[in-house]
């Protein structure tokens, strides 16, 4: 009586113990300079978005120095605006979206004259970087103006006595000011002063003329 057949085994395709391992296929030249080129230009997206967030820091001084205070007056038992007409907290809103206006668009401009290449990595990290710039300047404008606790400044200053409203941003898109005019200054010295592709050479090889439609 013979054993029932079995089945053979598939063949594996795992080295023998003696067979010599497999190396990876090698990245082709080209890809590698595309990669390390792309990580050159995440490298530098993070510095400019860096640098440009830490000078929010001199936005939000200029704003807090600059910027109008709203005087209020207290009756002992309210605080109301002591001038009802007055255009104070509509200048504060003014004087941060002109300062951020400024900065974007020296910042836009540093950036294309110490990166003319550009790329996409470094636009983003541009806006990005702006946007935080104006978030920093707009919270530390108002840590260094007038105190927030309106009903202590009050009892300090005393009934009758005017004293300064704390320091506000009513219009919050003036935070997309600085963004939006370091992007501008960005495109437009990209577009009159960048890189340009190189013209396509003529095949006189063929004795005729590459022309292209």
């Amino acid at each position: 009586m013979t054993a029932p057949l079995t089945p053979h085994d598939p063949p594996s395709n795992e080295p023998g113990p003696g067979a010599a391992p497999t190396e990876p296929a090698p990245v082709p030249a080209d890809e590698a300079e595309r990669r390390a080129e792309l990580r050159a230009e995440l490298r530098q997206a993070a510095v400019v978005a860096a640098a440009v967030a830490v000078s929010g820091l001199l936005l939000g001084l200029l704003w807090a120095w600059l910027a109008p205070r709203v005087p209020l007056i207290s009756d002992g038992k309210a605080v109301y605006l002591k001038n009802s007409e007055g255009e104070q907290a509509i200048g504060a809103d003014g004087t941060f979206a002109l300062l951020a206006l400024g900065f974007g668009a020296l910042s836009g401009a540093v950036v294309f004259w110490l990166r003319r290449r550009g790329g996409v990595p470094l636009v983003v990290g541009l806006a990005a970087g702006s946007f935080v710039a104006s978030v920093i300047a707009w919270r530390l404008g108002m840590w260094l103006g007038p105190t927030s606790d309106v009903v202590a400044a009050a009892r300090a200053a005393g009934r009758g006595v005017v004293f300064d409203a704390p320091l506000k941003l009513a219009a919050k898109g003036a935070l997309l000011a600085w963004p939006l005019a370091a992007m501008a200054v960005h495109l437009v010295l990209t577009a009159l002063f960048g890189p340009r592709d190189p013209e396509p050479v003529p095949d006189w090889e063929s004795g005729e003329p590459d022309v292209r439609a």
